[in-house]
């Protein structure tokens, strides 16, 4: 029995919701607007302000899928009205982002400048007021999006353990390592 497929998805008034008939439902809100697409054996009932998530049957597999889809309908709506948030923190002497219009520029220590165009419905921003190390927040309606953007960024310069420069998430934690100790 699927525990998480079982809770019914809050939705407030501000959220409109539609399936139509090839199993696309569609979140619009306050942020903006998400599809999904949704698996024939599992069906999305409306009640007064949430969504109950059913399933045809009790096969393994439509239990798995029960859960899943629960999720991925919780994500849509929370996307749709308060948005996701990923913010990535620059530590390096001489690592620089700046946005170019529409473009990111980074410079990573690297002979050539990295430049990232984000895809459809993705904000960039750079805040470099907060401290000594810039900080850049992505941010968007859909969660998977937002993570693989900040992810693919995050790959440009994975922070290293020797002295823990690179891009980080931010409050994440590097390990560090001891350097070479010194002849005797």
């Amino acid at each position: 029995m699927s525990r998480i497929g079982n809770l019914p998805v809050p939705i407030s008034d501000k959220v409109e919701f539609s399936i139509n008939a090839d199993n696309i439902a569609t979140f619009k809100g306050e942020k903006g607007t998400n599809t999904l697409r949704i698996h024939p054996e599992i069906t999305i009932e409306k009640n007064e302000n949430e969504l109950l998530i059913k399933r045809a049957t009790d096969q393994k597999e439509h239990r798995a899928l029960h859960g899943l889809f629960r999720s991925l309908v919780n994500n849509a709506v929370v996307g749709v009205s308060e948005g996701y948030t990923k913010k990535l923190e620059i530590i390096g002497v001489g690592f620089r982002a700046a946005m170019n219009g529409d473009v990111l520029e980074l410079n990573l220590g690297y002979s050539h400048p990295i430049f990232f165009v984000p895809p459809e419905g993705i904000d960039m921003e750079v805040d470099t007021k907060s401290g000594k190390n810039p900080i850049l927040v992505i941010s968007g309606v859909d969660k998977e999006l937002v993570g693989q953007i900040s992810a693919k960024i995050r790959s440009f310069r994975k922070p290293e353990p020797y002295k823990g420069k690179g891009i980080r998430y931010l409050g994440e934690q590097v390990r560090r390592k001891a350097g070479k100790s010194a002849a005797k």
